[in-house]
This record gives C-alpha cells, sequence and structure tokens, in this order.
C-alpha cells in the first residue's frame, strides 16, 4: 500500500506525458495538399512550376506539373510528379518536425526527373517546402509554401 502511495504523489509532481502520435488517426485533410506556383533562375533565365492541389494515396502524394522556361520556351515540359509521403513522415510534421522527402516526375517525353526535398512546418497545416529536381546533371531549387487543403 505504502509503494501505491508514492507513486501517486510522484504522479502529481510530475507533468502527463503527452499521448503516442503514432496511434493518432490521419484525418482527410491531410489527402490534399497545395503548394504554390514557384520559380527559379537559371544562368541567363527562369523556370516557373505550377501544379494543382497534390492528391495523397497510399503513401503517396501526385500531381501533374507544367514547367515553363524562359526566355527558352522550347524546353517547356509537363508530366506528371509523385512524392512519397508516409504516414510517419505526416506525423512528424504534425509534431512540429522537419520532413525530408524523396520522389519523381516524369514527363510529356518519359524523361524521368529525381526529386528530393524538405517539408519545413509552419503552423497547424502549413509551412514552407523546398524542392530540388534534377534534370540531367541540372539542379533546379525550389522554394514555396504548402498548405493541407483536404475536406475536414
Amino acid at each position: 500500500m505504502l509503494a501505491f502511495a508514492v507513486d501517486l504523489t510522484a504522479d502529481e509532481t510530475q507533468a502527463p506525458a503527452p499521448p503516442p502520435m503514432d496511434d493518432v488517426p490521419l484525418d482527410r485533410r491531410y489527402a490534399q495538399v497545395t503548394v504554390d506556383p514557384t520559380s527559379t533562375s537559371i544562368y541567363i533565365g527562369s523556370v516557373s512550376l505550377a501544379m494543382p492541389p497534390f492528391a495523397r494515396r497510399n503513401g503517396v502524394y501526385s500531381t501533374d506539373y507544367t514547367a515553363r522556361v524562359s526566355p527558352f520556351f522550347f524546353y517547356n515540359e509537363r508530366g506528371h510528379i509523385s512524392i512519397e509521403f508516409s504516414d510517419d513522415n505526416l506525423r512528424q510534421l504534425m509534431r512540429g518536425e522537419t520532413v525530408y522527402f524523396k520522389g519523381r516526375a516524369l514527363n510529356h517525353d518519359g524523361e524521368e526527373r529525381r526529386i528530393e526535398g524538405r517539408a519545413i512546418p509552419a503552423g497547424a497545416g502549413h509551412g514552407k517546402i523546398k524542392v530540388r529536381v534534377w534534370v540531367g546533371r541540372i539542379e533546379l531549387i525550389f522554394n514555396s509554401v504548402y498548405r493541407f487543403t483536404g475536406a475536414e
């Protein structure tokens, strides 16, 4: 009986531990994420990147994209982009942690683009995103913001 009383006293002096995030179900708002259009500079021009909202299915966010290269319009391309983003990655964002991710894009000519990046949360459901896209030996770096826009 004395041990029980000691444990009870110890619990009153310590703050309760938060519940583990592994048990938190992911709601539908994480089923879609919007990334604002962005651009980056190249040697004598710029590349702009625009994407409709990404939809998440089986741990992968995907959407189409359009890249416009100025002034070299003949390098413009469109295609499909996929980013691997597990439930654990989403829970990391919910805890306010930076998440690193990988993915790939396939342009309309069937050429693959390697993608790496990181999402840095800035609040509940939004933050900054940095994406690196390799086009051959050229690395393009895009900085933008994201926000989860799925139904709540």
